[in-house]
């Protein structure tokens, strides 16, 4: 499992209690005072938390200690839920070439633009993604759709040519997936 670190950032009475009950917690507790150090630090670290008492700028996994004095046993399950939620995130995301879908959200993004998906956008998208072969109009049917393979019904071509095209509005992509003579692939 992942370290839990968890960043006192101007805390410093808050760190030191931290420090006296660090064996009943789970996290490895860094005190940080400057904001450049701050940014440093979190650059190598995967699992962190940031503790402060106002929100920091271009800086994730925040949790601001509004209300003071707070009981610790109350403060520990507080940050054990923002870990339990920063966990929740990062397996709902998930990377294709360049882009990133968010599964919670259901949005395609790159760099500073997101496109909604529909559910059944994102079952074609990580289903083609997941094979490094062209995966046929039938198989499609069968494995994201549930149809049986005798139907015959162009459902899937309508998809893809709508997804396509939502694709090429918004990112500029006219090739992100591509059909192939045995089927459709992602690039």
């Amino acid at each position: 499992m992942n370290i839990q670190n968890l960043i006192i950032y101007k805390l410093n009475p808050l760190y030191h209690v931290l420090i006296e009950i660090d064996q009943e917690l789970n996290f490895n507790i860094i005190q940080i005072q400057n904001e450049n150090l701050l940014h440093k630090e979190i650059k190598n670290l995967e699992n962190y938390l940031v503790i402060t008492k106002k929100k920091l700028q271009n800086i994730n996994n925040q949790y601001m200690l509004e209300q003071t004095p707070i009981k610790i046993s109350q403060l520990v399950e507080k940050l054990n839920i923002e870990f339990l939620k920063m966990q929740f995130s990062n397996k709902s995301n998930i990377i294709i070439n360049n882009y990133l879908i968010d599964l919670n959200t259901r949005e395609l993004s790159l760099k500073d633009k997101k496109l909604k998906l529909t559910e059944k956008e994102i079952s074609v998208i990580l289903y083609l993604s997941n094979n490094k072969i062209p995966i046929s109009i039938r198989e499609l049917q069968v494995n994201v759709w549930q149809y049986q393979p005798d139907i015959e019904t162009h459902t899937v071509e309508t998809h893809i040519y709508r997804l396509r095209k939502k694709i090429a509005n918004i990112f500029n992509e006219e090739n992100f997936i591509l059909s192939k003579k045995d089927g459709y692939t992602i690039k």
